[in-house]
């Protein structure tokens, strides 16, 4: 039987590993002149045709209430643009400006090559396992799933 100290232990183990990443990675984005939000928008918009507010509050890590915000500031500042829907007129598009795609190109690659050094040193095979053990303690974790 699992006992009390194991999880939480586990807890954290995950949250220490979780705040230690965002803590590097959100470091780094601000040294590229972005939010960590502004960042995560203009990452999910980058190398799409642009998507509507819904799927992109879905596919990014911000909350609905921040979201409209931070697309609102990326729009003052040239970098995203709200356009009709082709065939749904109650909803828009949001996707990126020409400065915005250029601003993609310049930070998405820049902060990739930033994780890489926090990886540095790792194999295949620990990303594997990594990988494995999270969407375990993902299912573990996720009601649907142990039904």
């Amino acid at each position: 039987m699992t006992q009390p100290t194991d999880i939480l232990s586990t807890v954290r183990a995950l949250v220490h590993c979780y705040q230690a990443f965002v803590m590097r990675s959100e470091s780094h984005i601000r040294t590229l002149g972005l939010t960590p939000a502004q960042f995560d928008i203009v990452a999910t918009l980058g190398n799409t045709p642009g998507m509507t507010a819904t799927e992109l509050g879905e596919k990014t890590l911000i909350t609905k209430g921040t979201l409209t915000g931070v697309v609102d500031r990326l729009v003052d500042r040239g970098w995203v643009e709200r356009v009709a829907h082709e065939t749904d007129r109650r909803c828009q598009i949001v996707r990126l400006t020409q400065a915005g795609d250029t601003l993609f190109d310049t930070v998405f690659p820049t902060h990739l090559a930033f994780l890489r050094t926090l990886f540095a040193g790792a194999t295949p095979a620990d990303h594997a396992h990594w990988q494995a053990a999270l969407a375990s303690l993902q299912a573990q974790l996720t009601p649907e799933s142990r039904s």
